[in-house]
């Protein structure tokens, strides 16, 4: 299912790429969360403490993956759609630190 599907990918660290599915490696973690929002992250919008972000269709589970695999202390843990990734923080204030972050990973 595509629930299991997901799951696998997360635990695998896999990412998709122009080229197909690859495995992050922990070297370039950082990197690749910068590489991989530049690439499908067209907006980012904050409620409260939850930072929605946009991506390109059928991109949202790599930019979940980077996320989570970045292991960012304002995240708290994400939800990925087709486009859609929902990041939950621990509060408002955090959110917005999350969003900067993003926004000056893009530049």
């Amino acid at each position: 299912t595509q629930v299991t599907l997901s799951r696998d990918m997360r635990e695998l660290a896999l990412v998709k790429t122009p080229e197909g599915y690859r495995q992050l490696s922990e070297e370039k973690i950082g990197r690749e969360l910068a590489d991989v929002a530049n690439e499908y992250l067209l907006d980012i919008r904050v409620a409260q403490n939850l930072v929605v972000l946009r991506t390109s269709p059928g991109n949202a589970n790599s930019l979940a993956v980077a996320v989570d695999r970045a292991d960012l202390e304002d995240v708290t843990g994400t939800i990925a759609g087709d486009d859609t990734v929902l990041v939950i923080t621990p509060d408002i204030a955090t959110a917005g630190n999350f969003r900067r972050r993003m926004l000056e990973l893009m530049r």
